[in-house]
């Protein structure tokens, strides 16, 4: 199978792994890895498919359309935008799809492919936006802004920093919003928008934030991983050769694992001390673990073009609230309620 790809895959329950590709096409593979569909989007796929309600898997495209493709592989509608849609979508508990594009507009879709509303901000965005238990959207754009949105559209609050935000935030479960900004800062909010803290990360990759098992904050920052305490604090820091530009994988057993930008996949427990890596040549998406601990990341192979890789981890995602780039397998970007007990 040969693509190019840059988002994450998506995992359906039933297995299924759908990735879109840089050649406009969207992939769906059985999990014994053989093909099952390709839908045929106008151009490059850069965000992540996100699986909704009755498996419809949705994404956007740089032919200025964001669409909603069956299980079976048929479009159900396509959406139009004024520019390319990088941002890979979210999807609210009633269904709702929202996204943001270039055209420096924030979207909210129905289900069933209407506009319900438009937010526009100073500049492009390529954030994929986080939707937290409450509803409320988050998302960051060029202009150098940070917003959090009503479901309704109303603009709860803003904040302000010194560069562009390329990179998707992540949400713990008290409301603390995570991400980076490329003015070289990882910023964690309140759930009012007010500053808890500013960490200086002299970082200008996209690479977002995730939230590991004992709550701790990995970040990919220019050519280190870093492990950063709830209040700001560093903890750790592993340096690499290669930049880190994917967002980082956080298991259930208490490790890390990242992505160098020539492919090396490598499992990390505490600084140096790797658990295990392997290689994935070439480019290579943001992975994605399922339940089973089963990972799956696309990736280039000289002379054989692109491969899905499917690799076992033994060790399941963090149960923390953001341990992965869309916090799922399905890639809502929605967090998952605060258990009753807690």
């Amino acid at each position: 199978m040969r693509w190019a790809c840059d988002g994450a895959p998506a995992l359906a329950p039933d297995g299924t792994i759908y990735l879109g590709t840089f050649g406009g096409q969207l992939w769906a593979i059985n999990p014994d890895g053989s093909r099952k569909w390709i839908f045929r989007a106008g151009r490059e796929i850069k965000s992540s498919p996100a699986i909704g309600n009755h498996g419809t898997i949705y994404f956007g495209c740089r032919d200025r359309h964001f669409y909603a493709v069956t299980p079976e592989g048929k479009k159900k509608w396509q959406f139009k935008t004024g520019a390319w849609v990088d941002s890979s979508a979210a999807i609210g508990a009633d269904g709702t799809l929202y996204f943001g594009s270039w055209d420096t507009n924030f979207y909210a879709v129905s289900p069933a492919g209407e506009k319900r509303w438009h937010f526009p901000t100073g500049g492009p965005i390529v954030c994929s936006p986080a939707i937290d238990a409450s509803g409320r959207i988050h998302f960051g754009s060029h202009d150098r802004t940070f917003y959090c949105l009503a479901a309704e559209g109303t603009k709860l609050w803003e904040f302000a920093t010194r560069g562009s935000i390329i990179s998707s935030p992540a949400l713990d479960q008290d409301g603390t919003v995570y991400f980076t900004s490329v003015d070289g800062s990882c910023y964690a909010l309140t759930a009012e928008g007010a500053l808890k803290w500013r960490l200086k990360t002299g970082g200008i990759t996209e690479s977002s934030p995730v939230i590991g098992q004992d709550g701790t904050i990995y970040v990919g920052v220019n050519h280190k991983l870093m492990a950063v305490q709830p209040d700001g604090k560093m903890k750790w820091e592993q340096s690499y050769s290669e930049p880190i530009v994917a967002p980082p994988l956080a298991f259930a057993d208490g490790s890390v694992c990242f992505l160098s930008g020539s492919g090396m996949l490598i499992n990390l427990a505490v600084p140096h001390q790797f658990k295990w890596q392997r290689y994935m040549a070439g480019h290579t998406s943001i992975p994605v673990v399922g339940p089973d601990g089963i990972l799956y990341a696309g990736g280039h192979v000289l002379n054989q073009g692109q491969v899905l890789y499917a690799l076992e981890t033994k060790a399941p995602v963090a149960e923390s609230p953001w341990p992965t780039f869309r916090a799922d397998a399905q890639n809502t970007g929605r967090a998952k309620p605060k258990p009753e007990n807690q």
